[in-house]
């Protein structure tokens, strides 16, 4: 091979290196001529059959092109990797002039809201906020409230009670002493039992009573109960308190009104009703044509319950309360049936 023939094949694989659109292509390019099977490497290996004269001036062309052609290769290399980072940068570049992505924010639910804002509401008079056990005794639960032992609440079909493991029957309703409150009730027995008179408490939380969902029963909601006892507690101050009550939740231009009802641990005891709000109390197919809407129940506290906690009925008296949160806001919102509000429906929790 003639150093004039060693000069074109330099010049081809130039001409390659240049062409070379990527690391890849440059690399191929590398492979055909610097390769263990190159071109040019395959003229340094047959340098032994070149004449002794020849090889001399043979050899400093091959090493000359060998050379230019590494610093060609690495000249070509350094610029295909500057354009390509340079294309990946201008790839995942992020606009900064594009509006945002908004991002969906949680909310609180409905039924948390409105019972944060029942709170305030006593809070803002004075009431204190207390807890109790979600799974209670029947004597916190119904015997300490004047709960009679053959009251109907006190049997499966209304209360769920918790097996031990035995399954040994301890009394004649229910087979154990245990159960899931059906109300908050409890926590204001411990409160009187444990607390420093006067008393003025609210107790919400979970309750569990044997009911089929419907439109307007759940077998778990949220209770909210009130507690007061003090000296000179009368049947007006329990009137007054749920009035402004009302009309803080409800509204100022929502009227109230008391019925007689019954209940074991208060007398006397009333049903707090309502004016209807979408008829304004004219009549309607959400209140059934009465113009009012029930909301909760309420009375005196009964001498007998004081007679548990050894309270003196002789010097105090009190009242007590109790509401469920996911009627208030069926009530509050119009909506007409309460498993709406646990069935998680987002277009339907957005609304609030």
């Amino acid at each position: 091979m003639q150093t004039i023939e060693i000069e074109a094949l330099q010049e081809t694989a130039l001409q390659s290196i240049a062409a070379a659109s990527s690391s890849k292509e440059l690399e191929q390019v590398r492979i055909a001529v610097l390769g263990k099977k190159g071109s040019l490497t395959q003229v340094l290996r047959s340098m032994g059959s070149v004449p002794q004269e020849e090889r001399a001036s043979l050899g400093a062309s091959v090493n000359t092109a060998r050379v230019q052609l590494e610093e060609a290769l690495e000249l070509r290399a350094s610029e295909l990797k500057a354009l390509e980072q340079s294309a990946a940068i201008k790839a995942e570049s992020v606009d900064v002039t594009l509006p945002g992505r908004s991002q969906p924010i949680g909310s609180e639910h409905l039924i948390s809201r409105l019972t944060r804002e029942i709170v305030e509401v006593f809070r803002g008079i004075g009431y204190r906020v207390v807890e109790g056990p979600e799974v209670e005794t029947e004597y916190y639960n119904f015997t300490a409230l004047n709960a009679p032992a053959d009251h109907p609440s006190r049997s499966q079909q209304d209360t769920f009670y918790v097996h031990d493991r035995s399954g040994t029957e301890s009394r004649v309703f229910g087979e154990s002493e245990v159960l899931l409150r059906p109300q908050t009730s409890p926590a204001q027995v411990r409160v009187m039992e444990n607390d420093e008179l006067p008393i003025y408490i609210l107790a919400p939380g979970r309750v569990y009573r044997r009911d089929t969902a419907d439109p307007s029963h759940l077998p778990q909601f949220t209770q909210i109960e009130g507690l007061v006892v003090d000296k000179g507690i009368s049947f007006a101050h329990l009137k007054g308190t749920l009035e402004y009550f009302c009309k803080e939740i409800f509204g100022p231009e929502r009227k109230t009104r008391f019925r007689p009802h019954f209940f074991p641990f208060t007398e006397p005891s009333a049903e707090v009703d309502v004016s209807c709000g979408i008829c304004g109390g004219s009549g309607c197919r959400f209140c059934g044509g009465t113009g009012w809407l029930e909301i909760l129940g309420c009375g005196m506290v009964d001498p007998n319950v004081f007679g548990f906690v050894d309270i003196n009925p002789e010097e105090y008296s009190g009242f007590a309360f109790g509401m469920g949160v996911e009627r208030i806001a069926c009530l509050k919102y119009d909506v007409p049936d309460l498993r709406m509000l646990l069935e998680g429906d987002m277009r339907f929790l957005r609304q609030f």
